[in-house]
């Protein structure tokens, strides 16, 4: 069984930094393209970033290009969301997520309907 645990979640005013961790466990992690979403209240989950399983490819949405970046540490079992200059739109619950099969090492992923290893989520909030 797969598990997902995120931390690095807080209260941060605006222009401030955070970084998000996601821990796996439970199976070889390298082998796993991994995500970042986000859920605002009343609004749907949306991708922010995502990374193939190699590493190589990254994608992000056009709202935090420039801002955050996604990185993974296969040693360590970890994937994170650097987030600088945040904003108090990004303000959300941000959850990490994994795929456990891709044929692709450089394919990442974007629907939620494609991940099928969830975290509990981890709360942001950036104050103005």
């Amino acid at each position: 069984q797969v598990q997902l645990v995120e931390s690095g979640g807080g209260l941060v005013q605006a222009g401030g930094s955070l970084r998000l961790s996601c821990t796996v466990s439970g199976r070889t992690f390298d082998s796993y393209p991994m995500g970042w979403f986000r859920q605002a209240p009343g609004k749907e989950r949306d991708i922010v970033a995502a990374i193939s399983r190699s590493g190589g490819t990254t994608t992000y949405a056009d709202s935090v290009k420039g801002r955050f970046t996604i990185t993974n540490d296969n040693a360590k079992n970890t994937v994170y969301l650097q987030m600088n200059r945040l904003k108090p739109e990004d303000t959300a619950v941000y959850y990490c997520a994994a795929r456990p099969v891709s044929f692709d090492s450089e394919r990442y992923y974007l629907r939620t309907t494609e991940y099928d290893y969830w975290g509990q989520g981890t709360q942001v909030t950036v104050s103005s």
